[in-house]
This record gives C-alpha cells, structure tokens and sequence, in this order.
C-alpha cells in the first residue's frame, strides 16, 4: 500500500511541542515495518530514513492551514507520488485533495484523521465552537469546512470514544452523513517515554505536579493558574509548568499573546517553576521523571491529549477536570469537579503511598495497547 502521509507543522521550530509530528514521528516507521511504502510531505522529515519525504511550505497561520492547501502542489504531489492512500492530517483541506485526486487522474482513497477538533459539545449537547478557531468570527466557517472535509473522505478517524460521538453529532447538524466511515483509531505512545510502574518510587510527604501543556487561553490556563495557586498552598505540593514554546514569532504573538502572560503570571507564583525541555526529548524525560504526577489540560474540547498520554506511559498518575476524553479515559478516582477535590486528589498522592502506587500501575496500563506497533496495525486496518 502506497500511502501519501500530508502533515501540516504549525511550528517547525518547536518539534516536540507539536503532536501531529510525533505522531507522525512515531507511526510512519511503524506503518513501513507493516509493509507500507510511506511518504510525508511536511516542512520537515521524520527520524526514519526509511519514509519517504516530500518538503512542503509551512502555513504560516493557523487559517491558511484550513483554507489554502495549495493546489497547484498538491496535484504535483500526487502525480509524483501516485499514491493509493493520501491521508489527510487537516479535514478541512480533503475537499481540494479530493478535487486534486481528479486533476491529476489519480484513483486514491482519503482518510482524514480528526487529531483537533474546532468544537466541542457541552454535558446538555450544546455545541460550541473553539475559541482558539473563532478570531473575528471564523468559527463557523472553520466549522463547515470541518464538515466538508468529513463529506469528502473515505475513512475517517479519531482519537477517542468522545472524539467520536462529537464527530458523528457535529457532522448530523451540518447534514454529513458518516456511515460507516468512522473508526476509532488512538495515536500511539512516545517509545522515548514510557517507564516501567516497578521502577517508581512514591513520594514521601511531598509531591511534584507536572503541567505540560500549551499555555493558549483556549486551554483553560487561567483555570489552572487559579489552581494551581490552591494546591502550593494547601497540598504539600510544588509544581512544575513546562514551557512548550520559548520565544515565538512576532507574528503568532500578535495572533494570541496569551501563551506570554500567563507564563509570566506562573512564573512569579511561589511553589511554581518553570521549565523547558529545549526540544531535547531525553531531557523532556528527565522532567517527567522528576515529577509525581500530572495535571490534565482545563480544555473543553480535549478529544485526546499527548502530553497525559506521556505522563502517564512514565507511571505518573494524571488529575484532571471530569470533561470530555478526559472523564473517559482518566481512573475516576483521580478526576475533580471543584478545586478543593483536586487539592484533596494531590494531597493524598503525596502522602498515601499505597494509593499512589496503585494509580501509577494504572497510568501506566492505560497505554499498554498504544505501542506504535499496535496502532499501525489499528491504522492499516481502518485505511483499508
């Protein structure tokens, strides 16, 4: 199977901080060990010498992304590459590889793989568009396209259970029906990153809290700054906030500058320090190793998330809000409605060691199936 792999980086510069490259990084090598000939057009080849690489032009913003694939190279692409696969990394651009597939004579089959979501559906089923895809009132067309692409597809898939139900109810109101093209396929776990729950050692009246996640406003940040505060003064806690970013352009700061503000409201909060694994994932490593457990993004629509997955593939319990793929996937006894149960959730990781131990076998078993090997397998079949 010939497969045409297009992967759109949003920061090529900051590798590690972009999940669809690791993703890509981790599941192309495994695809070519299944027999795939694989190629990735991208603005940046994965560690494999053995995939394909076709360079591409990095949108430079997060809307060109969706509304200019670019098809004059998209049709060169698939005339070179004559592939019987393309897979489609950006729903929103499956109508124009569609069209592309037409120009250029070629008969391939698209599958798109829904890695973000530009909604999310309240507990009553309203249906609410991501703030981060909503800038001077874009959300809605964003929207539409999402569901065009979703028309164009032969296979789609997604993440999670809930990735899947708010899929399927998205797709109904825009009048897309799905059949039986939906599959549930996870993202497969960081080889780099996994550790083994018997080499742990619990925490001895203190613990370490790792937040990991992109500082946007859109993931809950000012939620979790409100809590974290709470938790270094009522739990005996200190936490550590990753710094996925470093210094970003001039032109992504004036798109949203509150990555900047509030690493500069965490920065100055006692109990809290700030770190940054330099695009070194061996480094980025260590950090989680020197940490207890994790804490889950305050996001609404979360329909699958790298970095819970990474924490807890090194054993470490993950907290977090009881919201979207969230409540699915996290051990109930460590999700939180109020911020007083979440200080209660981190003061007793820290000082039960029993309770500890057990979640971090837990976290831990919660990736066993997520191995690359097991993935590529799942991928295959759903692409067929």
């Amino acid at each position: 199977m010939r497969v045409l792999y297009l992967l759109n980086v949003s920061n090529s510069s900051q590798l590690s901080a972009d999940s669809g490259y690791t993703f890509a990084d981790m599941l192309a090598p495994a695809l070519t060990d299944a027999g795939a000939e694989v190629t990735v057009a991208s603005p940046v080849p994965v560690g494999d010498t053995r995939v394909h690489f076709a360079p591409t032009t990095s949108p430079s913003t997060k809307y060109r992304a969706r509304f200019d694939p670019g098809m004059d190279a998209l049709v060169t692409l698939i005339r070179n590459r004559r592939p019987e696969v393309v897979v489609a990394n950006q729903i929103e651009a499956a109508p124009a590889i569609r069209a592309a597939l037409l120009e250029a004579g070629v008969d391939a089959l698209i599958a798109g793989y829904c890695h973000y979501l530009p909604f999310s559906f309240t507990d009553t089923g309203v249906l609410e568009l991501d703030p981060a895809m909503n800038d001077r009132g874009l959300g809605r067309s964003v929207l539409l396209a999402f569901a065009a692409g979703l028309a164009a597809c032969d296979r789609i898939l997604v993440h999670s259970s809930t990735a899947a139900a708010w899929t399927t109810a998205a797709s109904a109101r825009a009048g897309v029906d799905l059949g039986d093209k939906l599959h549930l396929v996870p993202a497969p776990r960081d080889v780099r990153l996994v550790r083994d729950p018997a080499d742990i050692t619990p925490p001895e009246g203190r613990a370490t809290g790792i937040y990991n996640h992109r500082l946007y406003k859109h993931y809950g940040t000012a939620r979790f700054t409100r809590l974290a505060r709470r938790l270094v003064a009522d739990a005996p806690v200190r936490l550590t906030v990753m710094d996925l970013f470093g210094t970003r352009s001039p032109e992504r700061i004036r798109l949203d500058p509150s990555p900047e503000r509030h690493l500069e409201e965490l920065a100055t909060t006692d109990g809290v320090t700030i770190a940054s694994d330099r695009g070194d994932r061996i480094r980025y490593r260590n950090l989680l190793a020197g940490a207890h457990f994790g804490i889950a993004p305050f996001r609404p629509g979360c329909p699958w998330s790298m970095s819970v997955i990474d924490c807890q593939a090194m054993g470490l319990p993950v907290i977090g809000p009881r919201t979207g793929w969230l409540a699915e996937h996290i051990d109930d006894e460590l999700l939180f409605d109020t911020d007083e149960q979440a200080v209660r959730i981190a003061a007793r990781l820290a000082t039960d060691a029993e309770f500890y131990l057990v979640h971090a076998k837990r976290a831990y078993a919660s990736t066993a199936d997520l191995t690359p090997a097991v993935v590529a397998t799942r991928y295959l079949e759903a692409i067929k």
